[in-house]
């Protein structure tokens, strides 16, 4: 009995640190893998029973995306020197350089991820033409001709 309520005493600082690092623009899987954090299956239960925790979480994901945004916007400001090998089967060439194509990568997926989880902010803009070629007493007239007969 001791044991169950020192977990359930440690429920809302786990919910807290939780929210705390998903604001972070951590992945929620990701910080269930850490030592002393609940399943991710626990976590989406908990969000399920408790309305206030969903809100924060929420907030927290709503945070996150920006976290993550910003975080794109550093890997593409910031070069990555690394070393790329060719091997022609005589020799091998080592070439020093910065990693372009891999922080390409890593913005990419993550500009793509943000526009799946939140496409009102990170999405394509998506623009409807509603312009009518046909005058509101042309179209009145025809309807009612098609009413009349």
């Amino acid at each position: 009995m001791a044991t169950r309520e020192k977990k359930s005493a440690k429920k809302p600082d786990l919910k807290s640190e939780i929210c705390a690092r998903i604001a972070d623009g951590e992945p929620l899987r990701q910080i269930c893998r850490a030592p002393g954090m609940p399943a991710w299956r626990t976590v989406y239960d908990w969000i399920e029973a408790d309305k206030d925790f969903a809100a924060r979480i929420a907030r927290a994901r709503a945070l996150g995306f920006d976290a993550i945004a910003e975080e794109a916007l550093e890997i593409a400001n910031t070069p990555v020197l690394g070393e790329e090998t060719e091997d022609d089967g005589e020799k091998v060439k080592i070439k020093t350089g910065d990693m372009l194509g891999h922080r390409k990568l890593q913005v990419e997926t993550r500009l793509k991820l943000l526009a799946k989880w939140c496409p009102e902010k990170y999405g394509e803009k998506r623009s409807v033409d509603l312009t009518v070629n046909d005058s509101l007493a042309e179209r009145l007239a025809r309807a009612r001709a098609r009413a009349a007969g």
